[in-house]
């Protein structure tokens, strides 16, 4: 009897409770659409690549802010950091003898703060040497204007700094009885850079005959440099290259990194021949991929094309100091740039370049820049293009020119 006095509701409690069920299931059905595993994933990879950092204009030096703020608008990019980031740039002088750098450089330098990187890199020609009517007390003055402009501003942002001699810094190449032409520029760029006062920053493995050749570690990337001031490099150093290269501190690295001054194949104009280009490229190029050599960073071209050619990355780094160059075949488009590396060990491309015009701010896009080169030595490939995707008519252009051989992935 109790029950059915209470039946009315209960029968009435059951029949909102499930109402109210169903609304709010189907208020969640239009709010929360269910998405495909593998689209998701997609749309969080894609975000991941494009969302940008923020940085606080209050954080940074007036300076700095100040550049940014003339990025316009939308302000600078600040891609999403990696693991480890770097900053990349390149041929930083002016004309022969020079104390002086044009505002590129001094601009770069100026908005380091904003992108915040670990470890700054340099693929050379720093001071503006290589004459041999330049004195020594020239020379020194060219030395002490980099550290001035460069060098010391990284110093006091305690960022380390991973370089290479350039050609314009204290060139290897020969004379008729096999001595250095530029003996004197040597040996102050010896002289400036084992100044103790003048110390990188960075951690040593072996100094070797720095600032020439040498090795270094960040985070287990394995970092070697040598010296391409010119196009030839003995045999006895190439002997101390794969033998550090084949170490176990460098083999259990994550990541490998040759840096040095001339590339192995030529992209620009005035460039793209013998002299300009390290001699016996392919063997070079066969021994680094031996030892899973990820990226070989250069500059001299004073063009920023990012390419591969079979398993070897090539980032050739633009320049912030005179004379920039075309790539080969394109119309005259002489661009000054850096580049910010962001390493993702997760990621099977290890590396993402984010690359500036230094004088717009704004990011070149691998689409601005031609799909290949051919070198004078050998095909390069955009680093996101496969030879298997070039159409035939690209692939003929490339054999026409080169030969089967040096159109060879």
């Amino acid at each position: 009897m109790r029950f059915r006095q209470f039946f009315p509701q209960i029968f009435f409690g059951i029949t909102l409770g499930l109402c109210l069920c169903f609304a709010l299931h189907a208020c969640q059905s239009v709010k929360s659409p269910q998405i495909p595993v593998t689209v998701q994933r997609s749309l969080e990879t894609n975000v991941s690549q494009t969302q940008p950092q923020t940085v606080s204009q209050s954080s940074l030096p007036p300076e700095t802010a100040a550049i940014v703020k003339s990025a316009g608008l939308d302000g600078l990019f600040n891609p999403k950091r990696g693991d480890v980031r770097l900053l990349a740039i390149s041929d930083l002088n002016s004309a022969y003898g020079s104390t002086d750098y044009d505002p590129e450089v001094d601009k770069g330098i100026a908005l380091i703060p904003f992108w915040q990187p670990d470890l700054v890199l340099c693929g050379g020609d720093m001071v503006a040497g290589q004459k041999a009517t330049l004195s020594e007390q020239q020379i020194r003055a060219m030395w002490a204007a980099f550290d001035n402009h460069i060098a010391a501003p990284l110093r006091r942002a305690k960022l380390p700094f991973g370089f290479t001699i350039g050609n314009h810094d204290a060139s290897s190449s020969l004379g008729a009885k096999g001595n250095f032409i530029y003996q004197k520029e040597r040996d102050l760029a010896t002289e400036y850079w084992n100044n103790p006062k003048h110390d990188p920053g960075v951690q040593f493995v072996d100094r070797f005959e720095f600032p020439f050749y040498y090795s270094f570690e960040y985070k287990d990337i394995f970092f070697l440099v040598w010296d391409g001031s010119s196009s030839r490099i003995p045999q006895e150093k190439l002997q101390w290259v794969e033998k550090t290269l084949a170490s176990s501190k460098a083999q259990a690295a994550k990541m490998r990194v040759l840096l040095g001054h001339l590339p192995l194949y030529g992209i620009a104009v005035g460039r793209n021949d013998p002299g300009n280009v390290m001699d016996n490229a392919d063997r070079l190029r066969a021994m680094l991929e031996r030892y899973k050599v990820h990226t070989y960073i250069s500059g001299h071209q004073h063009a920023y094309y990012p390419g591969h050619r079979g398993n070897l990355q090539l980032l050739h780094l633009g320049l912030l100091g005179s004379g920039p160059r075309p790539l080969i075949d394109t119309t005259p488009r002489r661009l000054k740039s850096l580049t910010v590396l962001d390493i993702n060990f997760n990621s099977p491309e290890l590396t993402t370049y984010t690359t500036y015009d230094i004088q717009t701010l704004k990011v070149i896009q691998y689409e601005q820049l031609p799909r290949f080169l051919n070198s004078h030595n050998g095909i390069v490939l955009r680093r996101d293009v496969e030879w298997n995707e070039l159409t035939s008519e690209e692939k003929s252009s490339c054999i026409n020119r080169l030969g089967s051989n040096l159109c060879s992935p």
